[in-house]
């Protein structure tokens, strides 16, 4: 809160003056004394001193001079009142310089855009010079106070009305100054909101401001002939934001909500007589409500610089798709308004915006805001988080499981193309979900749980879905990359024992379950048979979504034996050579080979969720150059994992030290006397096939291979999970 300083203005007036001329007389002093005192060959220190109180004097005066200015400009334009009291007339006046001049300035452009929703142009230009301002916290309560929940409310309700006459009178000036002003009033007026309802900041206006924003939202307004809801108007704000200052949980738990509940309760009625049999036979369309610009056919007129796109496009925006955008920024804004359940609803939110409400989402055909929603909420590793990713996973799959049957060749078939087509624009969002709990997909397949109430053959079904999307399939192929590459990691290294267990990562414990022959050391008999078993169960959950992504291909008619592009690239770049972060680096061999990678920060990646670290490792190994050539031959996918899943493989090896004692000697990858392994990313890709032929041929990578490559192309779980019958010949792969 700010601290306000009561002055009499003749008295503070006086005062400045006095410090002024004080500081100019301690001045003349201090020259006056130094020179005496060097012409007597005496000490000028004092004369020193006495400077250097003329310039603190000096500073004081200043600082007075610039109060004295602000409260004279305060004054000006009534900004602060006087009050008289038996002791005088006083101002109040904050404390703080900052202070002061937010409450001006915050007061002067909350004034400006009251003005300039009553058509003021100049006022409207003069918004634009307090754009900067929306970090500052007394601005921003100044001219959120200035204006009031009606005053926001009012501003782009105005602006679309006189947008609108603009473009009805032909008057393309005045629409392009109105377009570009306006978009940018929005702009500021949606950063200035999110601030000045985030109780975090010290910006906060206070409940009773939120509250009334939803008050305000549902009551009607006018701007000349136009009559509007004020969530309309307020709508345009919430697509103005740019996402830098986030909207908060408490917003959207206040404002947010009750928009979902406000356009359920206006378009109730509307959308059930779509759904009954009059509504199907003329295809009734479930049409939502619009916000302010779409309802006057402005398109993205009013939408600031990059949201903008070309002028007068009908680029048409519902209030919700609105709020979506300004949720997608923060995880916990979208927390607040998905995962919530209204009173006297049978279904949460999520469930109500995939269901009952979908048709609405699809009538605009923009599903750019929902979906980036979606992955905002559902991507992060918290509970929330993972309760909702579970949540629109076992929609989704009973929502889609329908659309799908098996063909007479015993492949998936899509029956209901009309309900796939309903679906397949959330199948991007859908896969990051999944990727985000891509250790969710082993347990399910390989202990029977169920991921929130989603279990096995829900997953599969979503899955059919997620990996229509090409960039969902991609997704899911590098979280499970790090999955396995993590999984293989946990295997311990050659030489393990009591002595070294604590300086390796291990426990006492560890050393005991993995000697197998009790010796009191693990060896390289017992390292293999971990990661023959390790490599067995990852094998499982590529399978599966391998296997899925080429059973919709076949379903949707298109060429399910070349190789995704996406899968291509990861094996070129030798994505599998990547040691995992945090990986216990054991072995010498691999000390070598991945030091200078570790040192430049990719360690830190240690603890992320498989999916984030699949993405930052995509931007880590980008050389320019394919390292493993191979790729470019690769007949499909199947094909391309196999090399993903020997590259991990050769990894794991050296990573476990069971390379260290073979020999380097005349190996094309090795450098130096006596002979250590190259960096790999200094290896031609011609000493790269050297060196994984030589891990399969002197390392034993080979047995480990040939057992992924086993499990791998064992399709039986999809079968059963999607009801197919895949012919053995195409489960034996190529």
């Amino acid at each position: 809160m700010t601290e306000f300083t009561g002055v009499r203005q003749p008295a503070f007036d006086a005062m400045a003056g006095k410090h002024a001329e004080a500081a100019r007389r301690l001045e003349e002093l201090a020259r006056a004394l130094h020179g005496e005192l060097r012409s007597a060959g005496l000490d000028t220190s004092p004369a020193v001193r006495l400077r250097e109180l003329a310039g603190r004097v000096t500073t004081q005066a200043e600082d007075l001079r610039r109060r004295q200015k602000l409260v004279h400009e305060l004054q000006r334009q009534q900004v602060t009142f006087g009050r008289s009291t038996p002791a005088g007339s006083f101002l109040e006046a904050p404390d703080g310089l900052d202070a002061a001049q937010g409450l001006l300035d915050g007061t002067l452009a909350g004034r400006a855009a009251g003005k300039a929703a009553d058509g003021d142009a100049k006022a409207l230009a003069e918004l634009e010079k307090y754009t900067s301002r929306t970090g500052d916290a007394e601005f921003v309560k100044a001219f959120l106070g200035t204006l009031g929940a009606q005053g926001v409310t009012r501003l782009p309700g105005s602006l679309a009305a006189h947008l609108r006459e603009a473009r009805s009178h032909g008057d393309s000036d005045r629409v392009a100054l109105l377009s570009a002003a306006g978009g940018r009033a929005l702009r500021l007026l949606s950063t200035a909101l999110a601030n000045g309802t985030d109780p975090r900041s010290p910006a906060y206006r206070g409940d009773a401001f939120l509250k009334d924003l939803a008050h305000q939202g549902r009551a009607q307004h006018r701007a000349g002939d136009t009559t509007y809801s004020g969530y309309q108007a307020q709508a345009l704000i919430w697509r103005a934001h740019d996402g830098k200052t986030p909207y908060s949980e408490e917003f959207m738990e206040v404002v947010g909500r009750d928009v979902i509940a406000y356009e359920h309760e206006q378009r109730k009625d509307a959308w059930a007589a779509t759904k009954d049999p009059l509504g199907r036979v003329f295809k009734a369309d479930q049409i939502p409500i619009m916000d302010l610009a779409g309802s006057l056919g402005l398109g993205t007129l009013l939408r600031p610089g990059t949201h903008a796109g070309a002028p007068g496009t009908q680029g048409r925006s519902s209030l919700v798709d609105d709020l979506f955008h300004a949720a997608r920024s923060s995880r916990e804004a979208s927390h607040a308004l998905l995962a919530h359940t209204p009173a006297g609803w049978k279904e949460s939110v999520l469930d109500y915006l995939l269901t009952t409400r979908w048709g609405a989402s699809r009538y605009l055909d923009d599903y750019a805001p929902f979906n980036d929603l979606l992955v905002t909420a559902t991507a992060g590793q918290d509970a929330t988080s993972k309760r909702l990713a579970a949540e629109l996973t076992k929609i989704l799959a009973d929502e889609v499981r329908g659309a799908f049957g098996r063909s007479a060749d015993g492949n998936l078939e899509i029956k209901n193309r009309d309900r796939f087509d309903r679906y397949t624009p959330l199948s991007y969002p859908l896969a990051r979900a999944i990727s985000a709990n891509i250790d969710e997909l082993s347990r399910l397949l390989l202990n029977h749980a169920t991921f929130g109430k989603a279990a096995a053959k829900d997953m599969s079904y979503a899955l059919a879905l997620a990996t229509s999307h090409d960039a969902g399939f991609e997704s899911l192929m590098r979280a499970q990359t790090e999955h396995m590459r993590a999984a293989l990691d946990a295997v311990p290294p050659v030489g393990l024992d009591a002595s070294n267990a604590a300086r390796l990562g291990f426990t006492k414990a560890d050393v005991k379950r993995f000697d197998m022959d009790g010796d009191g050391r693990v060896s390289k008999d017992d390292v293999m048979t971990f990661l023959e078993d390790r490599t067995s169960v990852e094998a499982r959950p590529f399978s599966h979504i391998v296997e899925i992504r080429r059973q919709v291909l076949i379903a949707q008619g298109l060429d399910d034996k070349k190789a995704d592009e996406s899968l291509k690239n990861m094996v070129g770049n030798a994505l599998g050579l990547l040691p995992m972060p945090g990986a216990r680096q054991v072995g010498e061999l691999a000390t070598g080979a991945f030091g200078e990678l570790i040192s430049t920060g990719y360690d830190k990646l240690a603890g992320a969720a498989y999916d984030e670290i699949a993405r930052q490792t995509a931007q880590r190994i980008s050389h320019g150059r394919y390292l493993d050539t191979s790729s470019r031959m690769l007949a499909d996918n199947r094909l391309a994992v196999d090399r993903l899943a020997e590259q991990m493989l050769a990894t794991a090896m050296l990573n476990k030290g069971m390379l260290d004692d073979l020999s380097l000697d005349q190996q094309p990858f090795a450098q130096g006397t006596p002979p250590t392994l190259k960096p790999f990313v200094e290896m031609t890709p011609q000493e790269y096939s050297k060196f994984l032929e030589w891990t399969r041929r002197a390392g034993g990578s080979n047995a480990l291979f040939n057992e992924f490559r086993k499990t791998f192309r064992t399709t039986s779980d999809v079968n059963d999970y999607l009801g197919l019958e895949v012919p053995s010949s195409s489960e034996g792969g190529r």
